[in-house]
């Protein structure tokens, strides 16, 4: 049972992985074609670039976050519930965020308040999906 609890886990982490990074993805094309002064095709790519290795890269931490928060759960006895809800529960907050963020720049707080609030959140959420496992035979 407790190999089944971490394979959950690392498929957990996977996902919330795809789901950050399709927000993050989703919003570095809004921002590129609707909220960025381009003079060029090259500062097309340079906005729509740098905006992805962003996202990629938050993303990647929130699944190592995920990891960690879920393996800790499992190691405390608990299981990891509706994994496919709590993943698109992080890429909609992350979506919802770096939107407002764009939309309204008076709301960015720098890089470390952000990351703290993505990182608080992916707990957060991993958390609450998860409850205490059955007894094991």
């Amino acid at each position: 049972m407790p190999d089944t609890r971490i394979r959950i886990v690392i498929a957990y982490a996977i996902w919330a992985t795809i789901c950050a990074a399709l927000a993050g993805l989703a919003v570095a094309l809004i921002h590129t074609w609707f909220f960025s002064f381009n003079p060029g095709r090259s500062a097309v790519m340079e906005t729509l670039f740098s905006g992805s290795v962003a996202a990629v890269g938050i993303a990647a931490g929130q699944g190592a976050v995920a990891l960690v928060t879920g393996s800790l759960l499992a190691r405390l006895g608990r299981t990891l519930q509706y994994t496919l809800v709590l993943g698109l529960l992080i890429g909609v907050f992350d979506f919802v965020m770096y939107f407002l963020q764009m939309a309204v720049p008076a709301t960015e707080l720098g890089w470390i308040p952000d990351l703290i609030i993505i990182v608080g959140v992916t707990v957060a959420i991993t958390a609450a999906g998860s409850r205490r496992a059955a007894a094991e035979a």
